[in-house]
């Protein structure tokens, strides 16, 4: 793109995705300091600010420094900011970040400790608890760590991505150098303490104790922990010569690891240290950051043991009670589509359909589309028997699911000895669609199940992110999955279909001439948009098209939101709600219009321009009038959370809801206490109880 575009388009109601990331991720540590999130989900939710912070500067930074490589002159057609604009931006907001995660941290700490979650002072400690720790460092840790010096004979070692080292300044006779020590993947981040096991102290403040032990020819005048995150943004589109597809991942994952650094961070005070770090890693000093918080709080999760109220109230996901797991589960979808809502709803079902796909000698095939699984995945174990049991199974594996191509890779070796087809994306497109096609051949002639969904076939992630599951024997559903795979196969991946909606062919045209519809429609018209992030610039603007239209348009975006509501005479008549809590809203719905002509889909896609245009994606119509119905309420409720929600200013900031006159409400929290409403919808028992929700039990905020 070039600076010319800065006039083509509209910027005063559009923001950098970048620093709208940034203003998402403040949200996910604000819940850290939420005085109503128990003491350690608030550590946790530090940890996973901080982690959504490596992965920005690993995929997003990186992207930014290669982009300013390649094309300096380039501008974002949100902000009218050059990729160097862009950084300058981000290495400042960040910077505010750490303090706020610092401040945090500081508050929170003392609150852990008056409630038994105690990080021991390795300086206070009592004789025998000492001793432990004296003999820990010498039998454990001692043996295994390699000290370095740096200097003419020992070059500066390469530091690996989001490793945690201590970085030592040494001095003897004058003369003053840099020294390493690396902190061992295969010891524990932290020891618990003996006659005491809620106490603990961290790996890192151990080293760094013994830090003079360790280089006992000299004096150390400074030292500090630090950590090194490095350029994660590979480009998997290179044209060396491999024999295959999953030869050349394997090869350009290696590189990974030694890709230029974006990031330096230290625990403790500037110093000469960093002078030192910053010039040997070849960064600047802005990309240097200095904290009190713990680099790395992943320990927070393995905190076991201590009083219930430190945790959230433990909820697992449950067997819907429409569905019957001692009966055929293709009997019950042929009878009615069914929709698994995660994390309240278990993956079971789905994998007993599978399960007994696997032996249903009416099955002839099972197509799937995969792109992350979990470590242990049953999903593999019954795609494999199904092979063994003579079925056609093909998979579309995705090896480029950002920082899972490894474990990808060795799905697909285990699928491929199993007898199953593998075949892979193309080069330049990245599979994501969520989709399951089973086809069966009995005696009415060929018929099919097919499973269309929001997230990935990941046990793990499906009991901690909020996801729908279409399970449908339609006939019209079933006809287009088959040609969808009967695509993948072909290298036909811009086709389009009779009802879904699928990226990169006909997706984005048809949400266009969907919001046309409702513009016609003016303050009559309805958009409602649940998704994980807004980017795509085309999109943008009908949105505003809609609201000058007079449309009322809900967005309900958790991430990346590049409009900005409420921007008169182009984006008064859209209201954007952001939810963080304790699960990760990573659904995606799509409705348009109002009563009998609402058109609602799920989908995999984002509004963002890589999914539209870089990635394969599906969006599935909903026809079922029950499941529709309830999709329908589904949006409203959470439209009307008012505690863990919160509205996107014209500013780009978030703030909470005024005050209602109702007690605050949490949707994840209502939807697990009212399940059976959802239960009864999918079993046509409950007439009319959810269309009295609005006005029994929610008043529009």
């Amino acid at each position: 793109m070039q600076k010319t575009d800065e006039q083509k388009y509209d910027l005063s109601f559009t923001q950098n995705r970048e620093l709208s990331w940034l203003n998402f991720n403040q949200r996910v540590l604000e819940e850290a300091a939420d005085p109503s999130v128990p003491l350690l989900e608030r550590l946790r939710f530090i940890s996973i600010f901080s982690s959504n912070l490596d992965e920005f500067f690993m995929v997003r930074v990186g992207g930014l420094f290669n982009l300013d490589l390649m094309s300096p002159d380039a501008v974002d057609n949100k902000s009218g900011l050059t990729a160097k604009q862009q950084l300058s931006a981000v290495f400042k907001r960040v910077k505010q970040l750490v303090e706020m995660r610092d401040s945090v941290y500081s508050a929170l700490l003392p609150k852990l400790h008056e409630n038994g979650v105690i990080e021991a002072d390795i300086r206070r400690l009592d004789k025998q608890t000492a001793h432990f720790i004296s003999d820990y460092c010498r039998d454990v840790i001692k043996p295994i760590v390699s000290p370095q010096i740096i200097d003419i004979s020992h070059p500066f070692p390469h530091l690996k991505n989001k490793a945690l080292y201590i970085a030592a300044l040494l001095a003897k006779g004058g003369r003053e150098l840099l020294g390493i020590i690396d902190i061992p993947d295969s010891i524990p981040p932290i020891i618990f303490l003996p006659g005491n096991p809620r106490k603990f102290v961290r790996t890192e403040e151990l080293l760094l104790n013994m830090a003079e032990s360790l280089f006992p020819l000299y004096k150390i005048k400074e030292k500090a922990v630090i950590s090194v995150t490095r350029n994660a943004d590979i480009d998997f589109n290179r044209s060396e010569d491999f024999p295959d597809f999953r030869s050349k991942m394997s090869q350009l994952l290696k590189k990974r690891e030694r890709l230029s650094p974006v990031r330096l961070e230290i625990n403790g005070r500037e110093g000469k240290i960093s002078s030192l770090l910053t010039e040997s890693l070849g960064i600047s000093r802005e990309q240097a950051y200095f904290c009190k918080c713990p680099l790395k709080l992943g320990y927070s999760y393995i905190l076991d043991g201590y009083e219930p109220s430190l945790y959230n109230p433990p909820r697992a996901p449950l067997y819907p009670e429409y569905l019957d797991p001692s009966k055929s589960m293709i009997k019950q979808i042929r009878e009615k589509d069914r929709l698994l809502f995660y994390p309240y709803d278990s993956m079971q079902p789905f994998q007993d359909l599978l399960k007994e796909a696997a032996s249903d000698p009416q099955v002839v095939s099972i197509k799937i589309t995969i792109y992350r699984l979990a470590k242990n995945s049953v999903l593999i174990r019954h795609l494999c028997e199904a092979a063994e049991n003579g079925k056609e199974v093909t998979v579309l594996m995705e090896l480029r699911a950002r920082f899972d191509e490894k474990h990808n890779i060795e799905w697909a070796k285990v699928l491929e000895e199993a007898g199953c087809r593998i075949l892979y994306g193309p080069e330049d497109l990245k599979c994501h669609a969520k989709i399951c096609l089973i086809t069966l051949n009995g005696k009415s002639g060929v018929s099919y199940i097919t499973q269309i969904g929001t997230g990935n076939y990941n046990e793990k992630t499906s009991a901690l992110y909020t996801d729908f599951s279409l399970l449908t024997a339609s006939e019209e559903i079933g006809r287009d999955s088959a040609d969808f795979f009967r695509n993948m196969l072909t290298g036909n991946f811009y086709s389009g279909y009779n009802c879904l909606l699928a990226a990169p062919g006909s997706m984005r045209d048809t949400l266009l001439k969907l919001m046309d519809d409702e513009i016609k429609k003016g303050p009559s018209g309805r958009i409602i948009i649940k998704i994980n992030s807004l980017t795509e610039r085309c999109l943008i603007d009908k949105l505003s098209e809609a609201s000058c239209a007079g449309v009322r348009v809900d967005l309900i975006v958790r991430g990346i939101c590049c409009l900005l509501p409420g921007v008169e005479g182009k984006t008064e008549n859209i209201r954007v709600t952001g939810i963080v809590g304790r699960y990760l809203e990573h659904s995606r719905v799509y409705c348009f219009g109002s009563g009998k002509d609402q058109k609602l889909y799920i989908a995999s896609a984002d509004w963002m321009t890589r999914n539209q245009r870089r990635r394969i994606e599906i969006a599935c119509p909903i026809y079922d009038p029950d499941i529709k119905k309830w999709l329908g309420q589904y949006l409203e409720i959470l439209l009307s959370d008012t505690e863990k929600a919160r509205l996107l200013t014209p500013m780009g900031t978030y703030v909470k809801k005024a005050p209602g006159k109702t007690p605050p409400f949490n949707s994840q929290e209502y939807f697990f206490r009212h399940r059976p409403l959802f239960y009864a919808m999918q079993n046509k028992k409950a007439k009319g109880i959810l269309s009295k929700l609005r006005g029994k039990i929610f008043k529009k905020q």
